[in-house]
Formats: C-alpha cells, sequence, structure tokens
C-alpha cells in the first residue's frame, strides 16, 4: 500500500465545494472530493477516500488543492496517476502532480500553512474567458492604501469580524503569516497565507477591505473592526467567482490544531 499526495487544480464554478455530500440545496450536487473519488475507484479497482487540504466552498477555485489517498496498487508509478486520472476526470478537475509520501503524511493535518488569492478586475470589461475567475469592480483601488490597511494581518489574530454565520469552529483564532495587495495586468490580487482559515474568512476580508478603500476610510479603520471581534462590522462579502486555493505548504511549523 503506498500513499499518495497529488496536486489539484479545478474550476468551481459548477462544484458545490470540495466536500462530498448528500445535497446542496436540493438534489444531488457535484462534488469534487466526489468526482475524484470515482475515478480512484476505476483506477485502483477499490473504493478509496480522497482527503482534501481543505474544504472550499461552493464556486471557488483551486490551482494547488493538496489531497492524499492510500493505494492498495504498489506496481503503479507515482507518475502514472496524473495520465491514468487526468484521463478519466472531467475537463474542470485536472491533477497537476502525484507523488508518494510517507504513511503517516495527510493532506489536512501535515498542512503547515494555505495561500489564498483572490483575483479582482480592474478595467472596464472583463474578457468572457476571465469572467468565470474574477471579481469585477471596474475602477482601480488604491493599492498602497490597501496594503496599508491590510498590514494589520500577521501573527496570531482572533478573526471573529470576519466569520460567517453558521461557522462552528470552536476557535475563531489565526495565525496569519502575511497577506498583500499587488497588481497583474487588469487584475488586482489579494494573497493571504495562513495556518488556517474560517468560513469564508478570505472573502469577507477582501469585501470588507475593497470597501473600506472606496469609502476612503482612515487607514486604522480596518485594523479596529478587526479587534472589536464583531462580524456585524464587517463588509460585504466578496464572490466565490475571484477566489482560489493557490498553495499548501508542508514545510515549517504547524501552528495548533486545524480547523479546516
Amino acid at each position: 500500500m503506498k500513499t499518495v499526495l497529488l496536486t489539484l487544480s479545478y474550476d468551481g464554478t459548477d462544484f458545490c465545494g470540495w466536500q462530498r455530500q448528500g445535497d446542496c440545496q436540493t438534489g444531488h450536487v457535484r462534488t469534487v472530493q466526489e468526482e475524484l473519488e470515482k475515478v480512484l475507484e476505476i483506477v485502483l479497482k477499490k473504493k478509496v477516500t480522497a482527503c482534501g487540504s481543505g474544504r472550499t466552498d461552493s464556486g471557488v477555485h483551486a490551482m494547488g488543492q493538496a489531497v492524499t489517498f492510500v493505494s492498495p496498487i504498489d506496481s503503479i508509478p507515482e507518475e502514472k496517476y496524473i495520465p491514468a486520472l487526468n484521463s478519466l476526470l472531467p475537463h474542470d478537475i485536472r491533477i497537476m502532480s502525484a507523488k508518494f509520501v510517507q504513511p503517516d503524511f495527510h493532506a489536512r493535518f501535515s498542512a503547515t500553512s494555505r495561500s489564498y488569492r483572490y483575483f479582482i478586475y480592474c478595467g472596464k470589461t472583463p474578457p468572457a474567458n476571465e469572467m468565470r475567475f474574477v471579481w469585477p469592480i471596474f475602477r482601480y483601488p488604491d493599492l498602497d492604501k490597501l496594503n496599508r490597511m491590510c498590514s494589520c494581518l500577521h501573527g496570531e489574530l482572533d478573526c471573529t469580524t470576519f466569520s460567517a454565520a453558521g461557522d462552528l469552529s470552536p476557535s475563531k483564532c489565526r495565525y496569519i503569516d502575511y497577506a498583500r495587495f499587488f497588481m497583474d495586468g487588469e487584475k488586482l490580487v489579494f494573497e493571504i497565507s495562513a495556518n488556517a482559515f474560517l468560513w469564508r474568512m478570505v472573502r469577507s476580508i477582501t469585501g470588507t477591505l475593497i470597501q473600506a478603500e472606496q469609502k476612503k476610510k482612515p487607514d486604522e479603520y480596518f485594523s479596529e473592526i478587526l479587534a472589536a471581534k464583531n462580524r456585524k462590522l464587517a463588509g460585504p462579502t466578496a464572490p466565490s467567482t475571484g477566489l482560489f486555493l493557490w498553495n499548501v505548504s508542508f514545510d515549517g511549523v504547524r501552528r495548533g490544531p486545524s480547523s479546516v
């Protein structure tokens, strides 16, 4: 038996998130985990569980979702998993890499940090091929101001202000490595890395910062509402279209119990 680590990219538009589930609103729905497990069963001739590093929500994409599973077949070389699985998966899921890891390695519990990128289109009209992957705002925000406001997102923080109603996490504290904005052509990118994230936390932070900058709030406004630990003070939640799970790291120190 071999433990295999996969790196997945997927277009989350037509998925009800990563996690397998019975329904989403009404009836059966597609999830990334279920689609992957169906294909793994075909290749391995046995049902296996695919464990993701985190549960991306409905409509959220991934460039670097980490997934582990235990293969009952030792004879398959690690590099063969990529073409074997991609030949059977739907086109909105791709296996980008595959490698053998230690038996106790786990995509969720071995991860030390996750990074997300949120893409905001600042030009007049996004091209058609970008529409599923950006949030169009039709203006160019003040980049320096956004970075001054989000500079407080570092270290262990109580993120209650940016938690969603219904989030059952026992602790709202997360260790944030960094947060920053930068331009990539017509796109404004918000990148944030942390040990773990609350449900819809990145989208809540993004929407709050963009609204605060547009309303010309003082630079300390964002840090003040973060310190207030009151989710009623948060701004609008940015749409899921622009959000990508960008990378999962397994190096460094793992801080605290995972809540993802």
